[in-house]
């Protein structure tokens, strides 16, 4: 009887450390694949970050120049393009859809007449549509989404 519980105890002490040591491990284990995840989302995050603002900086530089500038050859709207369809690659279609329409009205000055620098100072001090607002929302959602999911 003595023996059965010394053996009982034993047993006792080793399972115990089994399942101690099973939670350790498994804790560990999903702490780290949980870091890893995050820091995964974290790094799509700033990628797509960078990449909007590219976009915004370069159709912001290519609207500007419409105004004053008639379309001498396609190559000025290079980069721009190149950027639509990199975010083509990457974004939700609510972000393509919106950087496609921004891309279309960035475009458009260059089509219509040169405005005269009367014009230019009312147009830069109203500030009557911004062709970015749409495509910084939608950004904006799906970057709080991805946010959300890490």
């Amino acid at each position: 009887m003595e023996m059965d519980r010394a053996v009982l105890s034993a047993l006792s002490a080793i399972l115990g450390s089994l399942v101690g040591g099973s939670a350790t491990i498994a804790t560990a284990w999903l702490t780290q694949r949980t870091q890893g995840r995050r820091q995964s989302i974290d790094a799509e995050i700033r990628k797509r970050e960078a990449l909007y603002g590219e976009f915004i900086t370069e159709g912001a530089k290519v609207l500007i120049e419409g105004y004053s500038h008639k379309v001498e050859g396609l190559e000025r709207f290079h980069a721009l393009y190149a950027i639509l369809n990199r975010i083509r690659l990457v974004s939700s279609d609510e972000v393509l859809e919106a950087a496609d329409r921004a891309a279309t009205r960035i475009l458009e000055p260059y089509f219509g007449a040169n405005l005269s620098p009367e014009e230019l100072r009312e147009l830069a001090l109203k500030r009557p549509d911004d062709p970015f607002k749409e495509f910084g929302e939608a950004c904006r959602h799906e970057l709080r989404r991805l946010h959300r999911g890490a």
